[in-house]
């Protein structure tokens, strides 16, 4: 399964559809609040948001949505990221409230090389999320530094610092450990 891609194969234009969606439950975005330590009311209580909001419930804080965005959109775009360099905009379009599930797509707006160093190319990628009606919930833009091809061969290729397997080396005079023998 191929995990990122390199300088060479973004195109622009390319519009990458980020698989599989998640559905988005309360715990997951009251945990995503206490650990970030936003404690709005709009977030964690349901009392206040069904009775004092627009909404009439609770909304799922937007930086989670925009995470996970994010994280669906690296094995497509940044999982062989040197660097990513920028969030140049963020724009959270529609609410998210728990039991929608959101799905991400990413378009390749341009892609440059480096200019002080031939091994790498900055990519400029524009992702969208939306629920499972369509509805858009979330656009955001960022800059990524991606390596070439040259690059990922020079450093050991895909999976580079990944262990050989090897069988367990066996003690003279020890039984084995394996049921049945």
């Amino acid at each position: 399964m191929q995990f990122g891609r390199t300088y060479e194969e973004f195109e622009v234009g390319a519009v990458y559809r980020h698989w599989p969606g998640k559905t988005v439950t309360e715990y997951d975005d009251h945990l995503f609040c206490l650990l970030t330590m936003n404690h709005h009311p709009l977030h964690l209580d349901a009392h206040y948001a069904g009775e004092t909001t627009d909404f009439g419930r609770n909304v799922v804080v937007g930086n989670y949505v925009y995470s996970l965005l994010l994280g669906m959109s690296v094995p497509d775009v940044s999982g062989k990221a040197i660097a990513n360099l920028e969030i140049e905009s963020l724009r959270h379009v529609a609410p998210t409230f728990h039991g929608d599930t959101i799905y991400g797509e990413t378009t390749v707006l341009d892609k440059v090389p480096s200019r002080s160093r031939s091994d790498r190319g900055i990519v400029h990628v524009e992702t969208k999320g939306y629920k499972q009606d369509g509805t858009l919930v979330c656009v955001f833009r960022r800059k990524v530094m991606v390596p070439t091809a040259e690059y990922v061969r020079e450093r050991g290729g895909e999976q580079p610092g990944r262990p050989e397997l090897r069988e367990p080396e066996k003690k003279p005079g020890k039984k084995s450990d394996r049921r049945g023998e």
